[in-house]
């Protein structure tokens, strides 16, 4: 008899996406996205640093936050999403935390994350 997770993760381990690159708290990263427009779809970039993974399996999620206009962003996607097209790591960052909350108090250069190299 299997117990409530084995039946959990064997349902859902077809809907885990495996086309990602491993996202790590600190990149700077461009997430593709699948809008809809009435009967038209197209493809958004947010670009902008993670700060903050959360869950595991099938119900993951990461947060994304970039600044626009002076106004700081977050959007939150699951990890394993249709709507995400695709994920372009374009800085990694070197951090000492799992979770960045102190950057939504920076603005200009105090909120940037050194680079790993």
């Amino acid at each position: 008899m299997m117990n409530t997770k084995e039946i959990i993760s064997a349902l859902t381990k077809d809907q885990i996406r495996n086309d990602l690159p491993e996202l790590v708290v600190g990149n700077n990263v461009k997430v593709y996205q699948k809008v809809v427009e009435g009967n038209r779809t197209r493809t958004q970039m947010f670009e902008g640093t993670i700060i903050k993974k959360q869950g595991s399996g099938i119900g993951a999620t990461f947060t994304v936050r970039r600044l626009s206009y002076g106004v700081g962003v977050e959007k939150t996607w699951p990890i394993n999403s249709p709507i995400i097209e695709k994920i372009e790591i374009s800085r990694k960052g070197k951090v000492r935390r799992a979770r960045l909350f102190y950057l939504r108090d920076r603005v200009g250069k105090a909120a940037k994350v050194k680079e790993r190299i």
